[in-house]
């Protein structure tokens, strides 16, 4: 699993006056929390970038004064019109404590219904699931190999790693094949020629 190494300067001042003043900086302020007492803390937005802008699950390792916390990122807020961070969440993992994380969803394998013509349209990219920190894992796997044309694979159809939990409903649909229109077209044609044909035949 990757890991992303970031350090952090501890926050003394708290509230909106002394985070209004750390975004006059420059800085983007933090929380980590989920074990005892929270830890506030600042942080170069630069720093947080390989976290954020990207589809991929990641460890975060926080080093404040001396101190790393293994982290996940679990909230980032944005500025509506900037888009700039205004604050980070990070929960802090704790062996054999349960944590809930998103995770990615990876196909694997080639569909026979796309050699026909579909295309994968994905409709979940990332599944909630519930698991302690030593049987985390980056990313799940979903095999296709057998997704047709019209149909779908869902998260129960998911590789799910043993210790680990799924947290989304069963039947919700990560990948469906779905039939193009020319396709469709080209179908309805063929149809109607047979059907016309069959007609041909029984009136002879």
């Amino acid at each position: 699993m990757k890991v992303v190494a970031i350090k952090g300067e501890a926050r003394t001042e708290l509230g909106k006056k002394a985070s209004k003043a750390i975004k006059a900086e420059g800085k983007v302020p933090c929380v980590i929390y989920g074990s005892g007492e929270n830890v506030h803390f600042t942080g170069e937005p630069l720093a947080f970038r390989d976290i954020i802008y990207t589809g991929e699950f990641k460890l975060v390792e926080i080093s404040i004064d001396g101190k790393t916390y293994k982290c996940i990122l679990k909230d980032a807020q944005f500025h509506p019109v900037t888009d700039s961070i205004l604050h980070l969440d990070f929960l802090q993992l704790v062996d054999g404590k349960n944590v809930i994380a998103q995770v990615p969803v990876r196909l694997v394998g080639t569909s026979p219904g796309a050699k026909l013509g579909g295309k994968v349209l994905r409709n979940l990219k990332k599944i909630k699931i519930k698991t302690v920190p030593e049987k985390l894992v980056d990313e799940l796997t979903l095999d296709i190999s057998e997704l047709q044309l019209g149909g779908a694979v869902r998260v129960r159809d998911v590789e799910i790693p043993e210790g680990i939990e799924v947290m989304n409903d069963g039947g919700i649909p990560v990948a469906t094949m779905v039939i193009p229109r020319a396709l469709r077209s080209a179908e309805a044609k063929k149809e109607a020629e047979a059907a016309g044909q069959e007609a041909v035949e029984a009136a002879e």
